[in-house]
C-alpha cells in the first residue's frame, strides 16, 4: 500500500519569472493567483514551459524551483527503491529506532492485503511473536528484547516520511517507475501526473510519452 497526502506545490510564480530571465521576457508573463490562491498559468507562459521542458534537460532547470512537500507512507520495501533519487529531495521519517515498541503491532501497520492465504496465516504467526516481543521489552527494557524487534522488522512495515522535492525529480521518478511491477510505483507516478501542471508538462501533447 501507498497514502499519499497533505501535498503542496509551491514557487510557481518564482519558476515562471526566472524562465523568462533569458530572454529579458518578463513582460509577456500572463499567469496570476485565482480567488483561491491557486497559481494559473496563463497562454503565454504554460507554451513556454512546455517548450522548455520538451527541450531536454538543459533547458528546463525551471521545474526545478517547483517545490513539493508530502506526506508519504509505505512499506519499507518501496523506499527501499525510493531511497536511490538522493539529488535535491529531503526526507524526515518516523523512527523505527526510538518509537518501534511504542503502539502494539497490527496488520495494518503493514504493507500485507497481497499475502496469499498461507503466506497470511504465517504472518499472522509472526506478527503474534513480534507483538510478544514489544510486551517483554515494554517489560524488562532487556536490549536483546529490542534488538529482536529491530532485526526481524520485516520489509512491508509502512512507514511514513515528509518529503520535500522538485519538479526534476518527479519528472525523473516518473519516466524510471512508471511501469514498475509495484503497484505502489504505479500508484505513486499517477499522483505525479495528478499535479499542477504536471501532465502538460511532462507528457506530450498527444499523450505519448516523451
Amino acid at each position: 500500500m501507498i497514502l499519499i497526502e497533505k501535498a503542496k506545490v509551491m514557487n510557481f510564480e518564482g519558476a515562471i519569472r526566472g524562465a523568462r530571465n533569458p530572454l529579458n521576457s518578463w513582460a509577456r508573463i500572463d499567469s496570476g493567483y485565482d480567488e483561491d490562491g491557486s497559481y494559473v498559468l496563463g497562454k503565454n507562459d504554460l507554451d513556454l514551459a512546455k517548450r522548455l521542458c520538451r527541450a531536454g534537460s538543459d533547458h528546463r532547470k525551471f521545474i526545478r524551483q517547483i517545490l513539493v512537500s508530502v506526506d508519504i507512507t509505505a512499506p519499507l520495501y518501496w523506499w527501499k527503491e525510493f531511497d536511490t533519487y538522493k539529488i535535491a529531495t529531503v526526507a524526515n521519517s518516523t523512527s523505527t529506532m526510538h518509537k518501534i515498541h511504542s503502539k502494539q503491532f497490527e496488520p495494518g501497520d503493514f504493507s500485507c492485503e497481497k499475502l496469499s492465504g498461507p503466506a497470511r496465516e504465517a504472518f499472522m504467526t509472526y506478527l503474534e511473536f513480534m507483538e510478544q516481543k514489544r510486551l517483554d521489552y515494554l517489560k524488562t527494557k532487556d536490549k536483546a528484547d529490542w534488538y529482536d524487534l529491530i532485526q526481524l522488522l520485516p520489509s512491508s512495515y509502512n512507514q511514513k516520511r515528509t518529503i520535500t522535492m522538485n519538479y526534476e525529480n518527479l519528472l525523473n521518478m516518473y519516466y524510471a517507475r512508471r511501469n514498475h511491477k509495484l503497484d505502489e510505483w504505479r500508484e505513486y507516478c499517477a499522483w505525479i501526473l495528478s499535479l499542477p501542471y504536471a501532465a502538460e508538462l511532462f507528457l506530450d501533447e498527444d499523450d505519448n510519452e516523451k
